[in-house]
């Protein structure tokens, strides 16, 4: 039995290469078996196998949001040229005074305290997400006696994993970027 690979228009691999002889064939081998078609290897051939290839494979250049977790005022998405902390932070500076709370909101009951890091910076918004909720929602964080309103989006990790925090908002309550600040999480 015969295989062949294709490797460019003008050269074919032959492999198990029972049943050729040496002869005038590209690359010194004939086909044995003159009833055996021998494909032409000067076809061009628009097959791409790789699996980075084609829609079904192409990873998307910047993540996509998830529009079941995001308010429909979203502040836009950071420009693809961003770098500094300014640009990535897109929320303008009604919505970080709008985000202010300066005194606890009626009706809303302390969720617990979790250790955050810094979300994804290309995430817009004043968001939190983290395994204290179970679906989306207003809700409040407090850090170092500072409090804002942030959206709550569940983490999907299991109680006590760490939360994220978008970058507006760790901004907003004065924690280092770097740092993992430990924030009380409430919701209404």
């Amino acid at each position: 039995m015969k295989k062949s690979v294709l490797i460019s228009s003008s050269c074919l691999v032959m492999i198990g290469l029972s049943g050729c002889t040496t002869g005038s064939f590209p690359g010194g081998l004939q086909n044995a078996n003159p009833a055996v078609v021998v494909p032409n290897v000067d076809a061009t051939l628009d097959i791409d196998l790789s699996p980075s290839r084609g829609e079904a494979f192409a990873p998307p250049i910047r993540p996509t949001l998830d529009t079941t977790q995001t308010r429909p005022d979203l502040p836009p998405p950071p420009p693809p040229t961003a770098r500094t902390v300014e640009d990535f932070d897109t929320t303008t500076a009604e919505d970080r005074a709008e985000a202010v709370v300066t005194a606890p909101v009626a009706g809303e009951r302390r969720l617990g305290q979790t250790i955050a890091s810094l979300g994804s910076p290309t995430e817009p918004g004043i968001w939190f997400k983290t395994p204290l909720v179970s679906s989306v929602g207003m809700g409040r964080i407090e850090y170092n006696g500072t409090s804002i309103a942030v959206e709550l989006r569940p983490s999907g990790g299991a109680v006590g994993s760490g939360s994220q925090i978008s970058l507006a908002a760790m901004r907003l309550i004065g924690a280092p970027l770097t740092g993992l600040p430990e924030i009380t999480v409430y919701g209404g």
